[in-house]
């Protein structure tokens, strides 16, 4: 621990510091739940686009967007969007033009 100290001790003088790691295992109870649903995804590539889909989504939730309507509303517009413009539909900035509008 003595060799440690000094970056165990910064939550001293910073209280945005958690001292637990809370917030890491919220994040990755979902995950954790759907195990045993995910165990059996039919093939191996149902599970790729299971964890494609779960990785959709959790950038979605990362980027403070709605999953939901995002992924409704690109999957809506992304056959006639030209590749050039597909960095378009990307949450982050999905998010920013849905704020302008």
């Amino acid at each position: 621990m003595l060799r440690r100290w000094d970056r165990f001790t910064p939550f001293i003088e910073d209280g945005r510091i958690c001292l637990t790691n809370n917030a890491a295992e919220r994040a990755l109870r979902g995950f954790a739940l759907g195990r045993k649903s995910w165990l059996f995804a039919g093939s191996e590539r149902g599970a790729e686009r299971a964890a494609a889909m779960a990785t959709l989504i959790a950038t979605a939730k990362l980027n403070d967007v709605d999953p939901q309507a995002w992924l409704a509303d690109v999957l809506a517009r992304i056959a006639g969007t030209p590749r050039s413009q597909l960095s378009e539909l990307l949450p982050w900035t999905w998010a920013e033009r849905k704020a302008v509008a």
